[in-house]
């Protein structure tokens, strides 16, 4: 509606995770090396957490542009299924027909799918989304998969993607064998206030903005005082104050703006503190060396 009073030439802050506007923060680049890098390297499995809106979905979504055609991949985000809906669903992605309905009979034809692949050097992978809501069993389903190897190597590799919550349920002593599995891990954390202005800056310019700036640079500080730097909520907060520009032909969105969009949205501000602790938190379970090491990998 207002893109074209803003001189854009489409929506600048859509909710799908459209590939032609990745932006990669900080820990959102070193999270992409190390899911990239867990895949091809074959380290069985590999775990991403992170709060909600902070752009898990955007990010599997790029490793998945990235990986090499060689590599088939699973991605399941029912966290409700029952074991046989599991490999029901599994089997439809890897585009299985199953010969019996029994989890015995679909065991032994995976094993010998992913034997065969291997054969021929392809590589599959497995991204189980929302894996905070699976159950114990269904968790204890998945890491009997990670049995499925031959002495050098993986048959498949397994993502489990969740919310911090997931990290708290791995500590639970029943899921201990499955928590001494993951041999990768990282923890998505939000911009910080520099990349909360990239951000904004940089899917103003892929909508096709090329004048002058379209959020004062107060705006821009209580954009990241209310959102805490989550992807989602500055998309949603971004849309509805250019809504709101356009509604008052007002070319520069203002404090005010952002504070009133802010409060018809319902979105509450985090408290300085929280902001202060995201920025200065470690972006991932593994050492900053690391880290480093892994996007040197990439470069």
């Amino acid at each position: 509606m207002y893109c074209e009073y803003y001189g854009l030439v489409k929506p600048p802050f859509e909710m799908t995770p459209d590939p032609s506007f990745l932006f990669l923060g900080e820990a959102h680049r070193e999270g992409l090396a190390t899911l990239v890098y867990g895949v091809q390297a074959g380290k069985g499995f590999v775990m991403l957490t992170g709060e909600v809106g902070t752009g898990k979905t955007t990010l599997l979504h790029a490793l998945l542009g990235q990986l090499e055609s060689d590599t088939k991949s699973a991605f399941i985000f029912n966290p409700r299924l029952t074991p046989l809906g599991f490999f029901r669903v599994l089997f439809e992605e890897l585009d299985i027909k199953p010969r019996r309905k029994n989890k015995a009979d679909y065991l032994i034809q995976l094993n010998e799918f992913l034997i065969e692949r291997l054969g021929k050097n392809e590589k599959t992978l497995l991204i189980v989304d929302e894996a905070q809501n699976l159950s114990i069993d269904m968790l204890e389903e998945i890491r009997l998969l990670s049995n499925l190897e031959t002495p050098r190597s993986k048959l498949i590799q397994i993502m489990l993607v969740g919310q911090p919550e997931l990290k708290e349920m791995l500590r639970k002593p029943e899921l201990r064998q499955l928590r001494q599995r993951i041999a990768l891990s990282h923890h998505l954390r939000p911009f910080d206030e520099e990349e909360t202005r990239q951000y904004v800056e940089d899917r103003l310019r892929r909508a096709g903005h090329t004048g002058g700036k379209l959020f004062k640079r107060g705006a821009m500080r209580e954009l990241y005082r209310l959102t805490g730097g989550t992807p989602r909520l500055i998309n949603v907060l971004c849309d509805s104050a250019l809504l709101m520009g356009f509604a008052r032909e007002q070319k520069i969105v203002d404090t005010d703006m952002i504070r009133e969009a802010a409060v018809d949205l319902d979105i509450v501000p985090i408290e300085p503190a929280e902001a202060e602790a995201g920025k200065k938190k470690p972006s991932g379970d593994a050492s900053p060396r690391r880290s480093r090491s892994i996007l040197r990998f990439f470069r």
